[in-house]
């Protein structure tokens, strides 16, 4: 089996317009820095237009190619995890199709890496070109994640890390549904380091970062490695029990020593409606965990591969 200096993972969904820029710009980065052997691990994360096909066809130079191909659509998290199962290079790290990540971080990450003797090297963004709506769901979720979750979470965020074997190893045994691989990397506890990069904007194509993959991503992230959202609920029902308490008491009170008080239905259905209410919301949050693990229970596979391009030799 040959063994590469690096395994690089691209989780691609509908990328047609990207796949003839992205194999140029491969070719060009990987034939000019050609003294370690690389492999380019492209993964379809079910694509419906004709990227599999452009993909499988292109000429790859300076690089071996294999495409991976979803049955459908799990996700690019999934697709991640995917692509880390095959990998065969010593360190692994992450890019992606619209390449709004330069090409070269890939040597800076390898610097880093095996010149510091550590096993995870984060990529974190230090400026991005990018809407408001998305700067603001990004900060939004950096600092609940410091908050409530884990510390060490990037004020700006990341999309980019390389990895060496220890780590791929865990992620190979652990993989993980409903769940962030970032996160996964962040709380194993080895020694660990960062640098610091500019996002690109995107030059072709539309993102597949929509609204319901944010929502899911901030609901698993916070499901997955937070203890945050039980301890609300306990946090409300008591706060609740005591507002309700003093409320009682001071119902009586006012009674003994005023006798000023008119029965009120209007009182009485706002705070069923409030209790109602409180009590749903704790509901739902605990659905979801019971629902997590009822489908981790079933142990039902992350992602289905239903076709695997071999290694394509790179040529020049």
């Amino acid at each position: 089996m040959t063994i590469f200096d690096i395994s690089v993972i691209i989780p691609f969904l509908n990328e047609e317009e990207n796949i003839d820029r992205l194999t140029t710009e491969l070719g060009k980065y990987f034939s000019f820095n050609n003294s370690r052997k690389v492999e380019v691990i492209f993964v379809d994360d079910g694509s419906t237009d004709k990227s599999f096909a452009k993909l499988s066809a292109a000429t790859h130079k300076g690089y071996t190619a294999r495409v991976v191909k979803f049955s459908k659509n799990f996700g690019s998290h999934a697709a991640l995890r995917a692509g880390i199962l095959h990998a065969k290079g010593k360190y692994v790290t992450f890019m992606y199709a619209d390449l709004q990540d330069p090409l070269e971080l890939i040597d800076r990450l390898y610097t880093e890496i095996t010149t510091g003797e550590r096993e995870v090297v984060w990529a974190v963004r230090e400026t991005v070109s990018s809407g408001l709506g998305e700067r603001m769901f990004s900060g939004a979720y950096a600092y609940m994640m410091q908050r409530f979750a884990i510390k060490t979470y990037p004020e700006k965020g990341f999309d980019i890390v390389m990895f060496g074997s220890k780590v791929k190893a865990l992620l190979n045994q652990n993989i993980e549904a409903n769940s962030s691989i970032f996160l996964q990397i962040l709380i194993m506890g080895f020694r660990q380091s960062s640098i610091q990069y500019s996002k690109a904007a995107r030059k072709a194509g539309k993102s597949k970062w929509t609204l319901n993959k944010k929502i899911k991503l901030f609901i698993d992230s916070f499901v997955a490695f937070s203890f945050f959202p039980i301890r609300l609920v306990s946090i409300v029902g008591v706060s609740f029990f005591s507002l309700g308490l003093l409320w009682s008491l001071y119902i009586i009170g006012r009674k003994i020593i005023f006798n000023d008080l008119e029965p009120g239905w209007p009182a009485l259905v706002s705070i069923l409606m409030i209790g109602f209410g409180i009590t749903n919301i704790a509901l739902g949050i605990i659905a979801e965990y019971l629902w997590r693990t009822l489908d981790a229970s079933r142990k039902r596979p992350v992602f289905i591969i239903d076709e695997i391009v071999e290694e394509m030799p790179h040529q020049g």
